[in-house]
């Protein structure tokens, strides 16, 4: 969008970053990191092709392995120096195409800052490197009684530095918060090198507060280098309800009534009969088959407080409907209800060659009605979709099932997505809840946002990476793409799947 706002870095074609010598390149990099952290043969490159969105895959010029922030600062120097694009990589769990490579550009990856640096139980903070994985944070913290909150789905696997780029949440975020919640400070490098700061140690910082802002900024302002987490207390009790809805209607209506009465539960999930009983054939849950709709809905704290709220809860369900209502007899049963929850992803994996995982936010009054459009698109595209939601907060991930050798199908699902996303703005909703735009949502970016809104977006990215190398393609589309997507609209009879590959 460079011709129409005079921004620096945007609007370049991908060409003038095809300039990029290569050769020149390495050199410099082996010049500060070992050249074992220096990846550039094909075969060393081919698995950071793609992030968990596998669909999208692109090969990068290089991979750099850095271990030390001094490293990250000398890296960065370089590629700003030679004009290169910089794609940081976590775990690479990332659905949406955020981390896929640059053709003409560096993978950053931030797999080797793993350390734990500290972990103050008086204060109930850890300090750690981007690459710790989520749930390490809460296995070093478990010895002082605390844990770290945010619970992806992939947190066996996922790290800290990815859920800061995509502010991720967890089926526990409706009562402990997203990643935003449970941050006190990041630390990050600049595409010019850098060191930045964003938050405190207090409870305020001074100046602007641009931590909520570096925050599911998807890698574009800076590469976290360092991040300060609360902890949380482990609660003394924790109990979880099942209930069964025969309408999926009166699921949605369930969660309404609940957050209605003042509950806030640690978790609040939904699941349609096709998500269960894909679920309940890999893990063997215990989930009632029968059911159009099933509900999990947590209680934590004292054993008198849990007692008191699941008790309200049980009947906030019964009089909304629900056929059948189990509390967790003991902890085994607990983490049995959620072990199901958790492998919605592996388990339609197991029924499908293929399966595209959306993510959108509507209000959660609007959860049955999106689950009945959802049914007459299965229709429409021929397709089958199974749905999981953290509902508590209107966010859901149906899992569209198709097959990519195929033809056409990846095509189908994609454009079958892209109207889920088209509906749950028209709902109220956004077109992300957790997983980022990436690339994946980068059209509806154009939906959910005025031209107006989205050249602010392009200025906040100019003020801190002018050249625009940071992840360029990602996230933020230019305005000449958002009036080409709207012509697409209205000349196509279904909303138009995102390309292959970005553009530029």
């Amino acid at each position: 969008m460079g011709e129409q706002s005079g921004l620096p870095g945007f609007g370049r074609a991908e060409g003038d970053f095809s300039r990029v010598d290569v050769h020149r390149l390495v050199q410099a990099l082996q010049g500060v990191l070992p050249a074992a952290s220096v990846l550039h043969d094909p075969e060393d490159l081919r698995p950071y092709e793609c992030d968990g969105m596998a669909a999208l895959r692109q090969m990068p010029l290089v991979v750099v392995l850095p271990e030390t922030e001094a490293q990250v600062v000398a890296i960065l120097k370089i590629c700003a120096g030679q004009g290169v694009p910089v794609v940081a990589r976590g775990a690479g769990t990332g659905l949406s195409g955020g981390a896929q490579p640059h053709r003409f550009g560096v993978v950053l990856s931030l797999a080797r800052l793993r350390r734990i640096i500290a972990i103050d139980a008086h204060a109930r903070r850890a300090v750690v490197q981007p690459g710790v994985r989520n749930l390490a944070i809460s296995e070093a913290a478990a010895p002082h009684g605390l844990y770290y909150a945010p619970d992806p789905s992939s947190q066996i696997a996922c790290t800290i530095g990815g859920n800061v780029a995509e502010n991720s949440g967890g089926v526990h975020c409706l009562k402990y918060g997203l990643t935003i919640h449970n941050l006190l400070k990041v630390r990050g490098v600049t595409i010019n090198g850098d060191i930045v700061e964003f938050g405190s140690l207090g409870l305020d910082a001074p100046g602007y507060d641009l931590l909520p802002l570096v925050t599911g900024s998807e890698g574009m302002l800076a590469v976290v280098t360092e991040v300060t987490v609360k902890l949380t207390p482990k609660p003394q009790l924790a109990q979880c309800v099942l209930a069964a809805f025969d309408d999926v209607v009166k699921a949605g209506d369930a969660v309404a009534r609940i957050i209605a009465a003042g509950i806030i539960p640690a978790g609040l999930e939904m699941m349609d009969q096709p998500a269960t009983a894909a679920v309940e054939e890999f893990v063997h849950a215990g989930y009632p088959l029968d059911a159009k709709a099933i509900l999990l809905c947590e209680s934590d704290g004292t054993p008198e407080e849990v007692s008191e709220e699941i008790g309200r809860v049980r009947a906030l369900l019964e009089e909304a409907g629900a056929t059948e209502v189990r509390v967790s007899r003991d902890e085994a049963e607990r983490l049995r209800f959620w072990a199901g929850r958790k492998a919605a992803f592996p388990a339609a994996g197991r029924i499908s060659p293929d399966y595209y995982c959306m993510d959108g936010t509507i209000p959660r009054k609007r959860l049955g009605e999106m689950l009945q459009a959802i049914q007459a698109m299965e229709k429409k595209y021929a397709m089958r979709c199974i749905n999981v939601f953290h509902a508590g907060d209107g966010n859901l991930h149906p899992l569209i099932l198709f097959d990519a050798n195929k033809p056409g199908d990846q095509h189908t699902a994609e454009a079958f997505g892209a109207e889920i996303l088209e509906l749950s703005v028209a709902l109220g909703g956004t077109i992300t809840g957790e997983h980022g735009v990436g690339i994946e949502k980068i059209n509806q970016m154009c939906s959910q946002f005025a031209t107006s809104e989205i050249a602010a977006f392009h200025r906040i990215k100019a003020a801190f990476d002018p050249a625009g190398l940071l992840n360029p393609g990602k996230a933020i589309p230019t305005l000449n793409r958002c009036a080409e997507y709207g012509r697409e609209r209205m000349g196509a009879s279904r909303p138009a799947a995102h390309p292959d590959l970005p553009r530029f």
